[in-house]
């Protein structure tokens, strides 16, 4: 495992975070041998959301931590204010970040969460409130630190800016969406990518803000084949799925033959590669795929090849 550093955080972050998304108390025994070969090979770092399952995701990872023995050097990424599931009406106010971030702690079983998320942006909420709600909770300690996911680089500009002017904690962390196929629309609805913004990946370069980038193997769109037509493309897919796309598959295959290894595991790499900023977030079902992610920390990927995966013409 390689690790990098994320404010206010004394753990060692590793880069690749293991997504529990589709964790649940029932799937204990199907997820506890990913878990457990994920610390094995030096994980550190695991992400969650309130919003997660309704909260199954958050009460998994509680019994994967109870059996663990606790959180002694573990990184756990926890998201609150998402829009309401029912009607998809914003909630990013203080009252909704006290509330979420109160049942996550109970739901995880832990007094302390490393790194909270605001998991949406609601541009019509000034970041002033938020800034200072997310600071009492850093006071309290219940929290270490705080970033948002899915905001953009001027609403995360404009947050750290009142809180330099006001002396609190800014955002030390970012998670919008950023993999090697950029896609052509996001598909979660007030969702955030990096892919094809350079305005924003140069912003995200000079800040050296660190970027937790989900969704960063685009949904297996490197290990989907070249020779289904577009119309028959899975759903989950068609938002990468574009001539851009397929000819950034088509060169991850031919560097993965290179290399000895698979098109994911370059595109992983590839991300890796970029900055040592950027910490991919990866889903594994099953111990082989979480596998199939460690091995792009021994891929070679030299600058030459990282820049040819992805240009394109």
């Amino acid at each position: 495992m390689i690790y990098g550093t994320i404010g206010g955080i004394g753990d060692p972050v590793s880069r690749l975070v293991l997504g529990t998304g589709s964790y649940t108390p029932e799937r204990l025994d199907d997820i506890r041998p990913v878990f457990q070969a994920f610390l094995a090979a030096g994980g550190t770092t695991f992400d969650t959301a309130h919003v997660y399952g309704n909260g199954e995701s958050e009460r998994a990872l509680c019994m994967l931590i109870r059996e663990r023995g606790g959180t002694d050097g573990l990184v756990i990424v926890d998201k609150g204010a998402h829009p309401s599931l029912d009607d998809w009406l914003p909630r990013v106010t203080p009252e909704a970040i006290r509330q979420d971030l109160r049942e996550s702690l109970d739901r995880l079983g832990i007094s302390t969460i490393d790194l909270y998320l605001l998991h949406r942006d609601d541009s019509a909420v000034p970041v002033g409130p938020l800034v200072e709600c997310l600071s009492e909770q850093v006071a309290a300690r219940r929290i270490r630190a705080f970033g948002g996911s899915n905001w953009t680089p001027t609403r995360l500009n404009a947050a750290n800016e009142y809180a330099a002017a006001h002396g609190l904690p800014g955002f030390v962390a970012s998670s919008p969406q950023f993999s090697l196929a950029a896609p052509t629309k996001v598909a979660a609805p007030g969702g955030v990518s990096l892919g094809g913004d350079r305005a924003a990946l140069e912003w995200y370069r000079r800040s050296e803000l660190p970027v937790l980038c989900w969704s960063s193997q685009a949904k297996g769109y490197f290990a989907f084949s070249d020779d289904v037509a577009p119309g028959d493309v899975p759903e989950r897919l068609r938002p990468f799925d574009s001539p851009a796309n397929r000819e950034r598959r088509q060169r991850a295959r031919e560097v993965a033959r290179r290399h000895g290894c698979t098109p994911t595991q370059v595109a992983l790499a590839w991300l890796l590669q970029q900055s040592s900023h950027i910490f991919p977030i990866v889903g594994a079902g099953r111990r082989s795929h979480l596998e199939d992610c460690l091995g792009a920390l021994e891929v070679p990927l030299t600058a030459e090849e990282a820049g040819w995966l992805g240009h394109v013409d």
